[in-house]
């Protein structure tokens, strides 16, 4: 069974903001010089043939997407593809560019994380970028749960997602990083609302919380999808945690490849 991760940085920052290094430090136990540093396609493609992750999904942004992140989906077509992720308080200029940069390159999600704008994702400024998303027919990641470093939480409240899930029926929304300390919530979210997922990005399969895993062999079975948060956490690590994981077969390899492939990739 091959393995898609949904959340993979490949871009990140020289010059990290602290409450990045201190997400590296305390957070995943990582030397920040060991995160922060450039990573190039042969390394990533060695690191995922040796976790056994057929597709990686990078991160892309989207007003000034990178072109060293580029290379890899031009290097590897049949390896990765985009998350681009988007400040919707960019207006009108802002969903022009995402769509360009959409239609030009594989982008297979959209992605905003409300605790870096203090701004929940049922306000109005995220309202023209869902509907967008709605037009091009593309799923958006919307990070939930209290962050771990130290960024307002209310914000990523899965409750906030309630109503714009009821106004954008037709929108695929995933929610990102887990949902702690409200699973419960998430949950009974996902089981109202059919094209409301989540992803357990940032999270070590073995911290995953019972009443998750209990939703992921029954009635959730093609609702959870795997991503790592690589660099910050180790693929391998992670992959071998979640085969460990109390699942079923079929639960466990939904949850690595079957539930991204249906919903990203619109395979069968």
């Amino acid at each position: 069974m091959q393995v898609i991760d949904t959340w993979v940085n490949v871009d990140m920052p020289s010059r990290p903001d602290p409450w990045q290094r201190l997400a590296a430090k305390e957070l995943f136990k990582r030397n920040p010089d060991e995160v922060f540093r450039p990573i190039d396609v042969d390394e990533l493609v060695e690191k995922m043939d040796q976790a056994g992750v057929k597709k990686s999904v990078l991160t892309l942004q989207a007003m000034r997407p990178s072109s060293q992140v580029l290379k890899f989906a031009e290097q590897a077509p049949d390896r990765f593809v985009f998350s681009l992720l988007v400040d919707p308080r960019g207006g009108y200029n802002a969903l022009k560019n995402f769509e360009a940069v959409a239609q030009a390159h594989p982008v297979v999600l959209a992605r905003v994380i409300p605790s870096l704008l203090n701004v929940p994702p049922d306000d109005r400024i995220y309202y023209p970028l869902y509907a967008k998303c709605c037009d091009m027919d593309l799923p958006i990641s919307v990070n939930t749960g209290i962050p771990g470093p130290p960024l307002p939480g209310r914000c990523q409240d899965p409750m906030h997602l309630d109503e714009v899930c009821l106004f954008f029926p037709e929108l695929t929304i995933i929610m990102a990083h887990g949902a702690d300390p409200w699973w419960e919530v998430a949950i009974r979210l996902m089981l109202k609302y059919p094209n409301l997922y989540l992803k357990t990005s940032a999270y070590a399969p073995k911290y995953l919380p019972k009443c998750l895993l209990d939703f992921m062999d029954s009635r959730g079975t093609h609702k959870v999808l795997f991503g790592s948060d690589f660099p910050f956490l180790d693929p391998n690590r992670c992959i071998e945690e979640a085969r460990a994981l109390p699942l079923s077969s079929e639960a466990q390899d939904n949850f690595l490849h079957g539930n991204a492939a249906r919903v990203l990739f619109r395979e069968t």
